[in-house]
């Protein structure tokens, strides 16, 4: 089975099933944030090209602060839920590159640009390992450096790895451990 017929059965599957449940979260984070609960922000997709990735929103527009509903919608994966529309689509897949804001993948050179050939994921080996970088980063003196000089090397590192030696049992087992991750 090819990859993208695998996005388009298992996002259409996994929509029909979870609809009602990406709507209940919009109209709670709706409520909560004061403003349309979905977040949409222009990333770097296949080739360079910018698309447009869709959350659930988790800050509140007016104080920029992030909403106690907002903090678990984070911590539990739920504001990702949205992003099975760019999957079914397909400017994402379910297993490659995390998708960055402008100034980050756009700006790879090399063989890191390869990266750049696959669709950006909604998990990959990275985003597990980093699952927690939000924390990781708060901890840090110059949380942008460390970023830049520590995460996002060992991120690109990982991605390279990924495509190189991508198959579609591996991004089964990929989603798997996604699941399985704690």
């Amino acid at each position: 089975m090819t990859k993208r017929i695998f996005d388009i059965i298992f996002s259409l599957f996994v929509l029909l099933f979870l609809n009602w449940l990406i709507i209940f979260f919009w109209i709670i984070i709706s409520i909560d944030t004061q403003s349309n609960g979905f977040f949409i922000q222009e990333r770097i997709g296949q080739f360079s090209k910018i698309f447009k990735i869709y959350k659930l929103k988790t800050i509140h527009p007016k104080t920029g602060i992030i909403s106690r509903i907002g903090a678990f919608f984070r911590k539990s994966k739920i504001d990702e839920l949205p992003q099975l529309w760019n999957v079914l689509i397909g400017t994402m897949s379910f297993v490659g590159s995390r998708p960055d804001v402008v100034g980050y993948y756009d700006r790879l050179e090399g063989e890191n640009r390869k990266i750049l050939e696959l669709k950006p994921g909604i998990t990959s080996l990275a985003s597990i390992k980093y699952a927690n970088e939000e924390a990781v980063l708060a901890q840090q003196i110059n949380p942008l450096d460390y970023n830049d000089s520590i995460i996002f090397p060992d991120k690109v590192k990982m991605n390279l790895d990924y495509y190189k030696n991508h198959s579609f049992i591996g991004d089964l087992k990929i989603i798997f451990k996604t699941f399985s991750h704690k």
